[in-house]
């Protein structure tokens, strides 16, 4: 019986405690201090801007201040990232981690990345094509492997080129 006292004890005192945690929507005027960052070089270092759309490893979300902090594996995707008066770049990105920080921060770390706009739509069709002639050929499994993932890559690129 003391042990359900106890219980109940600690279930009062919880909502004053909680009631300095509560998260709220978005403002308009709120902004998220982006940072996009390869191993060679900041796209973005501690940048104002308004909403950042990803490719999660989940699915797709869209980053907004005042997010709940996480971690989201990246897929193959865009990046997209809306700057005040709706302006809009995009970013090819092959893969990575965003971290959503307390405090309106957000990171994301990828390997590679490129604007979307310097891809052509035809070139990643027939690499497209060659990648996925390796996964059905005679080829050793590690090619076969590595063809599959370079497959997976163009198939995301061909997506998004073909959404812009």
């Amino acid at each position: 019986m003391s042990a359900l006292r106890l219980l109940s004890s600690a279930a009062r005192h919880v909502p004053s405690a909680l009631a300095l945690q509560r998260r709220g929507y978005a403002e308009v005027a709120d902004k998220i201090k982006l940072s996009l960052v390869l191993p060679h070089q900041a796209i973005f270092t501690s940048a104002d801007v308004v909403q950042v759309n990803i490719s999660a490893a989940s699915g797709d979300m869209g980053i907004l201040a005042n997010h709940v902090p996480s971690i989201e594996p990246l897929r193959p995707g865009v990046v997209e990232v809306i700057e005040s008066g709706n302006t809009s770049k995009k970013w090819f990105v092959s893969g990575g981690f965003a971290n959503v920080h307390p405090g309106n921060k957000l990171t994301i770390n990828v390997v590679e990345a490129a604007p979307l706009e310097a891809f052509s739509l035809e070139a990643t069709r027939a690499n497209l094509s060659e990648a996925l002639k390796v996964t059905a050929g005679n080829g050793s499994e590690e090619d076969k492997i590595k063809a599959r993932i370079e497959a997976d890559v163009y198939e995301a690129l061909q997506h998004a080129l073909g959404s812009k």
